[in-house]
């Protein structure tokens, strides 16, 4: 089973960045990474998710803005956040799936930006 602990999330204002790391207890670098995150009141959505060979998919609603990236040597999947707008406050959640397809999830890291 791996763990993954999220970090970095809090409160900004619109237009500002913030940079959410996803550190995982165990060797990641086969497996697909991602973040999603959930507002109140709606469904969890994908944010971007990144594959063990590096190739990148985007939300349309932050592409442009968001970059995912990985470091495999930490075990570390990183989300930087730019030009963030207040419909980017969610509970960003990091996630992963295994090569057997198992799915796997952190405990969420709350992002808000005020107007």
């Amino acid at each position: 089973q791996v763990k993954l602990v999220e970090s970095g999330g809090g409160l900004v204002q619109a237009g500002g960045s913030l940079r959410l790391s996803c550190v995982a207890s165990r060797n990641i670098a086969s497996n697909v990474m991602g973040w999603y995150r959930q507002a109140p009141g709606k469904q969890r959505e994908l944010v971007a998710t990144i594959t063990s060979g590096g190739s990148t998919n985007y939300a349309d609603s932050v592409k442009g803005r968001f970059t995912i990236s990985r470091d495999n040597a930490k075990n570390t999947v990183y989300l930087q956040m730019n030009s963030l707008k207040p419909e980017d406050t969610a509970v960003y959640y990091c996630h992963g799936r295994d090569v057997f397809w198992k799915d796997y999830w952190g405990q969420g890291t709350q992002v808000t930006v005020s107007s």
